[in-house]
C-alpha cells in the first residue's frame, strides 16, 4: 500500500538559477523541509525534449495564455496591442514557443523529491509561477521578480527559476520521461524516524 512519505515529484533547476549559481540554495531548502531528493542530474535539453515536457493540449496551452492576459489586466495592459493578439490559445502558444527557446539555452538540473506531500510541498517552496507575485521565502519570491509583462515585452519566457510538477499524474509522467529507474535511489535519511 502507498505511504504518504513515498509521494514523489519531479523538479527542474532552469538556466537561469543554473547561471546564477542557485542550485545548491534550492537544493538545501528542499532538504532542510525534510524532503529527500532521490535522483539528482545536470542536463542540457533538447528543444524535441522540451516540446514532449510540455503538454501540447489545447487546454494546458490556453490556461498558459489565460495566466498572461490575468497579469496584462491587472497592469491595464493591452495584450493585443502588445502581442498581436487577445485570445488565451494563441498567447499560450507564443509562450510555450518562448518556454522551449528558454530551456534549451543552458544546462538545467533535475531531480525526483520524496516525501509527504512532497507535490505540494514542493510548489509551495518554489512559490507561484510567476515571481513577481511570489511571497518572500519562496525560491520565486527571493531570488527573481520577473513576471510576464517584462518577459513578453522582451518576446521571451518568464524567468521563474524553477520548474515542479503540479498534480499527481504530471509528476508521474515528468518522472518517467525525465529519468529511468536505475537514476531513482531508495535510502533512508537521518530524519526519517522523527519526521
Amino acid at each position: 500500500m502507498f505511504h504518504p512519505k513515498k509521494e514523489r515529484t519531479l523538479l527542474i533547476i532552469k538556466p537561469d538559477a543554473v547561471k546564477r549559481g542557485l542550485a545548491g540554495e534550492i537544493i538545501s531548502r528542499l532538504e532542510r523541509r525534510g524532503l529527500k531528493i532521490i535522483a539528482l542530474r545536470m542536463f542540457l535539453a533538447t528543444k524535441g525534449q522540451i516540446d514532449n515536457h510540455y503538454p501540447k493540449d489545447e487546454q494546458w496551452i490556453r490556461r498558459l495564455g489565460e495566466k498572461t492576459l490575468k497579469n496584462y489586466q491587472e497592469y491595464n495592459i493591452d495584450a493585443k496591442k502588445e502581442l498581436g493578439t487577445d485570445d488565451a490559445l494563441e498567447i499560450g502558444k507564443i509562450v510555450r514557443s518562448w518556454l522551449i527557446d528558454f530551456l534549451t539555452s543552458g544546462p538545467m538540473v533535475k531531480m525526483v523529491i520524496e516525501g509527504i506531500h512532497a507535490i505540494n510541498m514542493v510548489r509551495k517552496i518554489a512559490g507561484p509561477t510567476m515571481p513577481a507575485q511570489a511571497d518572500m521565502g519562496t525560491i520565486r519570491g527571493d531570488f527573481s521578480v520577473d513576471d510576464s509583462t517584462a518577459a513578453n515585452k522582451d518576446k521571451r519566457s518568464v524567468r521563474n527559476l524553477v520548474h515542479a510538477s503540479e498534480t499527481p499524474e504530471e509528476a508521474k509522467h515528468e518522472i518517467e520521461f525525465w529519468l529511468v529507474p536505475d537514476e531513482i535511489f531508495d535510502y533512508k535519511r537521518a530524519e526519517d524516524d522523527v519526521m
